[in-house]
């Protein structure tokens, strides 16, 4: 009995150790999938890229199988997309993918701004507002990459001030795969995400007015989906596009 209880406290430390081994892979796989996750919302990695999962466990000192882990992740959350024989590419949204992603938006932001009306508090809304003025300082002098960090701050903001973490992660998804979209079929290039409409929405919310500010988020993001041609082919036409600019 002696000697067993002896076996057992020695593999504890053992067992311990792999505990701490798995914890440690979890950490390190998170990172890996905000690394990407950004980088994919800021347009670094576009629609079509190869994904490198021998330079990422290189880069991040673990395994390819840490990679694969996190590289699931953002296969469920459709950011990547895995072709057979061939690996692990950026997503390319298709025509009726996109459709239905703006369509999902303007749905739960119409929802989101009725919770918002709802259980927002002044205090809430002025900093809502604040975010409008770093938004509008920031376009016109940050540098380009502050802006794109930018781009879609301000819905995630007001979603998470309607209190729902449900609608808030699935709108934060959305949004992440429009920025796919908009790489692949975007034909009016802009540079903001309309600073004056956001300032004009939080108006309404401050005065309860829940009908003006869905409309006002409606024409907003009639805005945004005018700046995309859904059709076939003009994917294409911008990794040929992009290709020239590269090379030219």
């Amino acid at each position: 009995m002696k000697r067993t209880r002896r076996q057992s406290a020695k593999t504890m430390p053992a067992a311990n150790g792999a505990a701490d081994a798995a914890d440690s892979n979890d950490d390190v796989s998170e990172r890996i999938r905000a690394t990407l996750a950004a980088a994919i919302g800021e347009g670094a990695l576009k629609p079509g890229t190869k994904i490198l999962e021998e330079a990422i466990a290189e880069h991040f000192g673990v395994s390819r199988t840490v990679v694969r882990g996190a590289l699931g992740v953002l296969e469920s959350d459709h950011l990547l997309e895995r072709k057979r024989n061939r690996g692990t590419f950026v997503a390319e949204p298709s025509l009726e993918q996109s459709k239905n992603l703006f369509e999902a938006r303007r749905r739960i932001e119409s929802l989101l701004l009725e919770l918002v009306v709802l259980r927002a508090t002044p205090e809430l809304l002025d900093e809502l507002e604040r975010l409008t003025d770093q938004e509008e300082h920031i376009h016109h002098h940050g540098d380009e990459k502050s802006k794109t960090v930018l781009s879609g701050k301000f819905h995630i903001a007001l979603a998470e001030i309607a209190g729902n973490p449900v609608l808030t992660e699935v709108l934060t998804k959305i949004v992440a795969r429009l920025s796919l979209v908009m790489s692949l079929y975007e034909e009016e290039r802009k540079d903001d995400c309309g600073a004056d409409h956001h300032r004009m929405i939080v108006a309404a919310l401050k005065a309860k007015d829940l009908a003006k500010a869905q409309q006002l988020m409606d024409h907003h993001l009639a805005d945004i989906e005018g700046r995309v041609r859904l059709t076939e082919g003009q994917g294409d036409r911008h990794t040929f596009l992009a290709v020239l600019e590269n090379f030219s």
